[in-house]
């Protein structure tokens, strides 16, 4: 995943785009460039602060567009990073995406004269323009005609240095969001670059093309029709994408747990009823009521938020549900009906893979819904219908109070599709009525930090990890495993406890400590008995345990208490403490916590 952001209008053109580059750097960082109208193109590799520092003295002009690569198709060099351009040094293009069919087309333009400076596939598209320029005068008409020869995936914009007034850009497979400004305008990947300047955005749909000028800008389809796109405001401000005082994103995400939750549930529980009511599922409730298997899909986190959804949907509302990785289901030939509800979550709503899976079930007859984090986003679009988290922007690569978001509103939907069948009115009440109480303690885990932060000294030696969980909290013992490899770059497996006899035991020694999640609920005297296979082998442990509990507390090497809640909402209280010993871990390796090595913020190519 890349990062594109253009500006034209009156103002210093590459402060803003260095400005907004800085905001993007959580959905690439191995390059960067610019390019501004009338004074020229600069690129470097590595982060923003490396291109701020060679930006040439008067280095003017009022229109540019602006790249952070994330390399798919060549390696980060110089020469790689966007803009690219063609042999007349006329044409500029950044771009997010994947061009397929990149080969054959650079080989029809070889045999036309051109010559390639880089190794990426992005080039072919700027040369493309340059060769339709000679059919067409109208640059915007030349870069619908080369687009249209283009397999795969884009979000793209392109500049003209003949005219200075004018910006193109396009999207097929990948965001694109145009900012409203007053005698100005803006492109990017995403808003958040853009929300320091105008919370007044359209989304622009694949196959559309904008035409962006300094006072104006029109959407049309490739094919030239007009495009009528609806303007959004955005909820969220500037504010919200800066640190707020915390030495990083990834810390300031997880101390934010609290009010996500508050935010999630806001207006969604009626108490007397014991019901959830949500209005994006108004127009398809009576569909759902009909609904006999649910397939969750997602990627990464948002999958391992599922596995926790299968949990609550067949235990609490009794509706048989599987799992799957958002990049697998499309291969598998699922099978599914009008009977069958498809769930996707993506905290971007872009998620390339599973965006695919929607498509794939619809096709097929399923009810898509979707629970996203973006308004507007693609996946928001396409689902018959879907659910808000309203966690606001988050920044960290590595997903955390996303995550928690998408548990609450799991545990939110399993009440509304349970209430729709067997769940007692009583049952409905009694999980609703602690879910509110979750953000109190929450806060209350949030408060051990300190801890924490201090019990990483006795594990930042260690490479490597095991965490087990048991029933609801197995999918956290993933996650946290995760988010340990993500940010701290150290080897980690999530494993079910009960397979421990079965594999995973014969590694154990002194050196492989154990985080295990081994809370007061259904599946606990098995958790004790696993901890017991672990400890007589030496190896240590680091146990969640419940408030209280002091049988835990006589039997491993270290223990983090957790307030007791209901189990189908216990997921939601482990995985903040695993987020917090993530973060502590990496900081103390001296790791770029909010940009992790070779990852981004969402993929939105395969």
């Amino acid at each position: 995943m890349c990062g594109i952001f253009g500006y034209i209008g009156k103002k210093d053109a590459a402060l803003i785009l260095l400005d907004g580059l800085a905001t993007l750097e959580y959905r690439g960082y191995d390059s960067s460039g610019i390019y501004v109208s009338g004074a020229g193109n600069v690129k470097t590799i590595g982060a923003v602060e490396n291109l701020r520092k060679i930006i040439p003295k008067n280095f003017y002009g009022t229109s540019g567009i602006a790249h952070l690569r994330w390399a798919t198709h060549g390696e980060p060099t110089e020469r790689n990073a966007h803009p690219h351009t063609d042999c007349a040094k006329s044409v500029w293009v950044v771009h997010n995406g994947i061009v397929e069919n990149y080969k054959e087309l650079g080989e029809l333009l070889s045999l036309r004269g051109h010559k390639f400076q880089s190794s990426t596939d992005t080039e072919i598209l700027a040369h493309l323009v340059e060769e339709e320029m000679k059919l067409t005068k109208e640059f915007p008409a030349a870069v619908s005609a080369a687009l249209k020869k283009v397999r795969g995936t884009y979000g793209a914009a392109f500049m003209h240095g003949g005219e200075p007034n004018l910006i193109v850009a396009a999207r097929m497979g990948a965001p694109v969001v145009i900012g409203c400004g007053t005698e100005e305008n803006f492109v990017a990947s995403d808003a958040s670059p853009i929300l320091r300047h105008t919370r007044h955005v359209v989304y622009l749909h694949d196959g559309d093309v904008a035409i962006m000028r300094q006072n104006s800008h029109h959407i049309q389809t490739l094919e030239g029709a007009a495009a009528g796109r609806a303007s959004h405001t955005i909820e969220w401000d500037e504010a919200q994408v800066q640190k707020g005082g915390y030495d990083h994103f990834m810390l300031k995400e997880i101390m934010e747990a609290p009010g996500v939750v508050e935010n999630a549930i806001r207006g969604r529980i009626v108490t007397s009823g014991g019901l959830a009511k949500f209005g994006g599922l108004e127009a398809v409730k009576d569909k759902l009521r009909d609904v006999k298997r649910i397939v969750i899909v997602g990627c990464g986190s948002a999958y391992y938020a599922g596995l926790v959804g299968e949990y609550m949907f067949e235990e609490c509302a009794g509706i048989s549900t599987e799992v799957e990785f958002g990049s697998e289901f499309r291969y598998r030939k699922p099978v599914v009906d009008d009977h069958t509800l498809l769930l996707a979550i993506s905290q971007s709503g872009e998620t390339a893979d599973t965006l695919e899976a929607i498509r794939e079930a619809k096709r097929k007859g399923a009810l898509a819904l979707g629970i996203v984090n973006t308004v507007g986003s693609t996946i928001a679009r396409e689902c018959d219908a879907g659910i808000y988290n309203h966690a606001g922007p988050e920044i960290s690569v590595a997903s955390t109070k996303a995550f928690v978001s998408q548990l609450t509103i799991l545990a939110l939907v399993t009440v509304f599709l349970g209430r729709q069948r067997n769940m007692s009115l009583a049952t409905g009440r009694e999980i609703l009525a602690e879910l509110t109480q979750i953000p109190v303690k929450i806060d209350k885990i949030l408060q051990q930090k300190d801890k924490i932060r201090k019990l990483i000294a006795r594990y930042s030696s260690f490479r490597d990890f095991l965490y087990i969980g048991r029933k609801y909290n197995l999918p956290i013992a993933y996650e946290g495993a995760l988010k340990l490899k993500e940010v701290s770059y150290v080897h980690a497996e999530g494993y079910g406890a009960g397979e421990m006899k079965h594999g995973p035991l014969a590694m154990i020694d002194e050196n492989f400590p154990t985080v295990a999640i081994v809370f007061q609920d259904s599946v606990y005297e098995k958790m004790i008995s696993n901890i017991r296979e672990i400890e007589a082998r030496k190896g240590p442990v680091l146990a969640l345990a419940t408030e209280g509990d002091n049988d835990v507390s006589a039997l491993v090497r270290d223990v983090l208490f957790i307030p007791k809640t209901l189990e189908i909402l216990s997921p939601i209280l482990a995985v903040v403490p695993l987020q917090l010993f993530a973060y502590f871990n990496a900081v103390e390796k001296g790791h770029n916590v909010d940009r992790p090595r070779n990852l981004a913020k969402s993929v939105t190519v395969e």
